[in-house]
């Protein structure tokens, strides 16, 4: 077994007197991709940013939420479902980035270079001409591969991704799956959070299922489409099959 990247021991989030997430416990290994999945208002977010240490005013925590392993212990990178919220709109690309490089000790030539390479790492293309952009000038495809590339320049041993395409298109979708793909080299890891099955299985080898704020069912992601032992899994595969159904009409149509 990979050493452990990220640990959650009875993780409970609450807003006054309402209990929002039971008691949550898993954990993530070294360089593992773990899709959490769950319909709105499963608690699969709150639990996201739990993780990331970026819990919404007003919501309180119990539990222990650490990580043991990696680069940078206890230390998350964070991607939400609008990437901009986590860019200053006022500052170009380029030099957020290089903000964690020079806090390593990097010369401003040294972290330009440096944050043009991660930028190609996440699947920027011409990351030169990114540099010097601001986020309004860049698609939400971009601004996602963006905020990876800062996690990678944060040297963070974990990235929680909450519905990371969920507002794009087609074809960003599968760039930043593509992209999200590749983080888990070096032994990072990966927590993906999505209600999408399909999109989770193109990316994750594992898959906890949220439903009500609770963990219904945890399996590697094969035996979850072989086998899915819980109702409410059960109905997200039947989605997720019946979604696929046109698509694959589609390739064969044009196969032919």
């Amino acid at each position: 077994m990979p050493p452990s990247a990220l640990s959650v021991t009875d993780l409970a989030l609450s807003s006054g007197t309402g209990q929002l997430v039971h008691p949550l416990t898993f954990s993530i290994g070294a360089g593992e991709c773990v899709a959490l999945l769950g319909a709105s208002g499963s608690g699969k977010s709150l639990t996201a940013s739990a993780l990331a240490g970026s819990l919404p005013e007003g919501i309180t925590a119990s539990g222990t939420i650490s990580y043991p392993a990696g680069p940078v212990p206890g230390k998350a990178a964070f991607i939400s479902q609008d990437p901009a919220t986590a860019l200053n709109p006022l500052v170009p690309v380029g030099k957020q980035l290089a903000i964690p490089l020079l806090a390593k000790g990097s010369n401003r030539a040294e972290a330009t270079a440096e944050a043009a390479r991660l930028l190609a790492r996440a699947g920027i293309e011409d990351p030169d001409q990114v540099l010097p952009r601001y986020t309004g000038q860049l698609s939400g495809g971009q601004l996602q591969r963006v905020c990876i590339a800062l996690a990678l320049a944060c040297g963070s041993s974990v990235l929680v991704a909450d519905e990371p395409t969920t507002a794009l298109d087609a074809v960003s979708q599968l760039n930043v799956l593509a992209t999200l793909r590749a983080w888990g080299t070096g032994g990072r890891s990966l927590v993906f959070i999505t209600h999408d099955l399909t999109a989770a299985a193109a990316l994750c080898t594992r898959a906890i299922v949220m439903e009500a704020g609770r963990i219904v069912e945890q399996a590697p992601m094969a035996e979850l489409f072989e086998s899915p032992q819980h109702p409410y899994t059960r109905r997200l595969v039947q989605a997720a099959a019946r979604a696929a159904q046109p698509l694959a009409a589609a390739r064969t149509a044009a196969a032919a």
